[in-house]
């Protein structure tokens, strides 16, 4: 199928959807039915100006105006800025003033109609040709509504294999230099080959335009035979369409620079579900729902305030979820302008979660409160009478010294309780009998006692236990999931390999598990880390065995070493957890005596840091390493730039949730961990990030039980994918490619075959006729491309096992080869400069 005939059916799919085609050249200025009068122009104004009548009818002339004039005048020279701007008019409407009866009126001209689709035009338009800034350009197809240029599609042919999906990525990347006007609207970029389809965000990255696999709800997954197809019946549903401008675009601010996310196709219907099943618990009993639902969400009972869980693995964006679900549920009216309160159970994640809240003003239409205290969430929640967005840790429900029950701060049926993980034990109902004769509760009786008639929904990055009854009585069951397998398919994660190096203990196992639980017990009502800290006395045993120097020696040698083979292999950064404040300086002291050039006492230099809770009343041992928050902040920020020298970082209970740095890829566990906490720490090491095949987590401590039980959990609930491979996988993998290659230069019918077994010594004498064999190989050169870039890909996860050192010359040279054929047939010219300096640094890091 050439380029044109895919772009000939992708109309038809839009057309069949309701969309209204147009061809470009007729509407240019030249053409024969004209809609604009210059090639720079993007806007179809005569569509915008009957679109804002029809919508406002009660606009005067003036009124109409000022809006088109407002919309065409970009508020800044930074695209993203204006792009910003434009949304906030989209959702709103143009701020206009008019005269009435002499008196000025304050007004805002919709845009869009979100409640009446019909009252919209919707086109899709093709070869929209446009003056750039160096040449004319025609993007493929340009969808518009109401005359505004929302969607940009991008389409190459599959059948050339010159060009890929990546090429429509690129070329969009030239149409925002060279055409930034256009930009200023946009909503969504699309590209596609025909099979494969990826949508993203003005800002997006390549790792972050993702497929979209539903048409109407989560279950909808037809298997079509392209992509593009699903993309534009599922996306471009022109109901959906509006519902995903109106409540699935956010900006956030990282490393001050502006960046624009859409939700993926999980959230979006996770959260439609979600919304609808709320609706439904906090409605009274008789209310039907109308819409066929998804299977999850069929069990939410009329008026049981429980709306049910979403389950979305970690690193799939569950704060976005969140964020889009509390946007959409503030503009129901059903509910009647609710108040949320959103539920963490520390204060770190209280901050990360309320700061993702902040940035999305445009979204929620006001700005979220935080409860400082126990005092002030009482203040907060009592005199709320209708709306706000309230943020809590669930241990400011604790009782007043006095208090025998939590008295009801609020009666009101429209309040919603949001919880951010919504299975820690601290979530029970059940009472334990203490000492003094009374019973003591878990915070979601006193919550519940609080907000008697609020409903709750939880959201969570790993499945509820089965036997963990208490969070299925505050919730329910299950309104959406997207599991492991999901992410991986998808490339919203990368998978998690594990490779065990126990260090010696002077302890058993049982011993460890059993001293990890008593600590467990204690700590689990304390919502500060620093409050935890003091608690942890019954550690000291076990910290003492962890802790002991000749052990801790024999850790930071292993760890030294096995960093430098990964970090040799595949660009990255690691995160090292420690049992204790204590161990993680220990630890540190003997890193740096090995490798003295990574120490800096500068917060703002150096390749090793320690990231941990303190204050002036610590030790003298400690104070060198207790930032404060700024510091803190200013270290999150060079942790994550891929650029920045520091390299390495030990947390105790720091970064372990809720924290997101792609560019890490190891994680060192020298802590004992298990159940959810153990899942989401490894899972800091899933994130996607340029060519990171995938994360690896390094056992120093014995985790491997803790492992399968979290495994076991994770079936039960019916969770698809594995939640951790071991590192021997990826070897058997790379063998198997190997082997694969082995039999491409042996011997054959047609083929002499070709020795290059003297690699070792002479790689670049062998380097080109070893080139040259694979290009006369029947198909060679792609089966060769594609065999060594799955054997570099298993190599990098298992270069630091000792049975793979053996290939790492012969991995390097293949890779040589590799880039000699990309570089002379320069087919594969999505070689991408990183991928070019990493297969080069191999090299020389071998001396090849």
């Amino acid at each position: 199928m050439t380029e044109d005939q895919l772009e000939q059916q992708c109309l038809e799919w839009f057309a069949e959807g309701g969309w209204e085609l147009g061809h470009g050249p007729d509407l240019a200025p030249d053409g024969i039915a004209p809609e604009r009068s210059d090639y720079r122009q993007v806007l179809l104004l005569a569509d915008l100006e009957a679109a804002i009548r029809r919508i406002n009818p009660h606009l005067p002339d003036s009124a109409v105006e000022q809006a088109i004039s407002q919309v065409r005048q970009p508020s800044s020279l930074d695209t993203t800025v204006s792009n910003r701007a434009f949304h906030r008019l989209l959702l709103d409407g143009v701020p206009v003033d008019y005269k009435l009866d002499e008196r000025i009126i304050h007004d805002h001209a919709l845009l869009i109609d979100f409640e009446q689709l019909e009252a919209n035009r919707f086109r899709a338009i093709s070869q929209f040709t446009l003056q750039g800034s160096k040449q004319p350009r025609r993007p493929d197809i340009i969808c518009f509504i109401n005359g505004l240029p929302l969607a940009v599609l991008e389409l190459k042919s599959h059948t050339s294999e010159n060009v890929s999906i990546w090429d429509a990525f690129n070329q969009i990347q030239t149409y925002k230099d060279e055409l930034p006007e256009l930009f200023i609207y946009n909503e969504a970029l699309v590209i596609s080959d025909g099979y494969n389809a990826r949508v993203g965000a003005l800002t997006a990255s390549q790792e972050r335009f993702m497929p979209w696999r539903t048409i109407k709800h989560e279950d909808d997954k037809p298997l079509l035979e392209w992509q593009l197809e699903t993309m534009v019946r599922g996306f471009f549903d022109r109901e959906l369409l509006l519902d995903y401008i109106r409540y699935f675009v956010l900006f956030e601010t990282d490393s001050e620079k502006l960046i624009k996310k859409i939700a993926g196709y999980h959230q979006f219907h996770a959260v439609r579900e979600a919304v609808r099943a709320t609706i439904i618990a906090a409605s009274v009993p008789e209310k039907e729902l109308r819409e066929r639902r998804a299977t999850y969400g069929t069990e939410v009972a009329p008026g049981s305030k429980k709306a049910g869980v979403v389950w979305h693995t970690q690193g799939s964006g569950k704060s976005i979820s969140m964020c889009c679900y509390a946007g959409m549920l503030l503009q129901q009216p059903e509910l009647n302008n609710p108040t949320i309160v959103v539920v963490t159970d520390r204060n770190d994640l209280d901050g990360q979660l309320f700061a993702t809240f902040s940035a999305a003003r445009e979204l929620l239409k006001q700005e979220p409160v935080q409860a400082d205290d126990r005092d002030t969430l009482r203040q907060l929640l009592a005199e709320r009478e209708s709306g706000g967005i309230i943020f809590t840790t669930v241990q400011k429900f604790a009782l007043l010294e006095d208090e025998s029950g939590h008295p009801i701060l609020n009666d009101r049926h429209n309040i919603v309780v949001i919880s951010d993980e919504a299975h820690r034990s601290q979530y029970g109902l059940k009472a334990t009998l203490k000492q003094d004769g009374s019973y003591k509760f878990g915070y979601a009786k006193h919550m519940r006692d609080a907000l008697p008639n609020a409903s709750f929904i939880g959201f969570t990055g790993t499945p509820i236990a089965t036997e963990d009854k208490d969070t299925r009585a505050v919730f329910g069951d299950y309104v959406s999931i997207y599991d492991i397998q999901d992410a991986v398919d998808d490339g919203a994660t990368v998978p998690i390999y594990y490779e065990s190096r126990l260090a010696k203990l002077d302890i058993n196992h049982d011993e460890i598990e059993a001293l990890s639980d008593q600590v467990d017990d204690i700590v689990e009502d304390e919502e500060d880390v620093t409050q935890r800290e003091r608690t942890k006395g019954e550690w000291s045993r076990l910290e003492k065995l962890v802790g002991a120097g000749p052990r801790l020696r024999q850790v930071a040698a292993d760890l030294v070493e096995h960093f430098e083979t990964r970090t040799a292999m595949m660009d990255g950064k690691a995160m090292i957890v420690a049992m204790s404040r204590d161990i993680c300086v220990q630890l540190y002291d003997e890193i740096v005596a090995l490798r003295p050039q990574w120490h800096d006492p500068d917060p703002e230099k150096g390749a090793i840091k320690i990231v941990m809770t303190g204050s002036a009343s610590d030790k003298a041992a400690l104070q060198p390493h207790i930032y404060n928050k700024q510091t803190k902040k200013r270290l999150e920020k060079r942790f994550k730039d891929i650029n920045d020298p520091l390299k390495l970082v030990i947390v105790r209970d720091m970064w372990l949730t809720g924290f997101d740095a792609p560019c890490c890829h190891t994680m060192y566990i020298d802590k004992p961990m298990k159940g959810h906490n153990l899942m989401q720490a490894i899972a800091r090491v899933n994130r996607v990030f340029k060519n990171k095949p995938g994360g690896l987590v390094v056992d120093y401590i014995g985790i491997a039980n803790e492992l399968k039980q979290a495994l076991k959990t994770y079936t039960d609930a019916k969770g698809r994918g594995e939640p951790t491979h071991s590192a021997e996988e990826a070897f058997a993998v790379m063998l198997e490619k190997l082997d694969i290659i082995h039999g491409m230069f042996a011997p054959g019918p047609n083929s002499k075959g070709f020795d290059y077994s003297g690699f070792e010594d002479q790689p670049h004498k062998l380097l080109v006729p070893a080139a040259n064999h694979v290009l006369g190989l029947e198909d060679g050169k792609k089966r060769f491309l594609d065999t060594v870039l799955a054997l570099n890909k298993a190599y990098s996860l298992c270069s630091t096992l000792d049975q793979a050192r053996t290939y790492h010359k012969e991995v390097a040279f293949l890779s040589a080869v590799k880039a000699a054929i990309t570089k002379h047939t320069s087919v594969d010219r999505k070689l991408t400069e990183e991928e070019k300096n990493s297969v080069l640094k191999q090299i020389l890091d071998n001396a090849v």
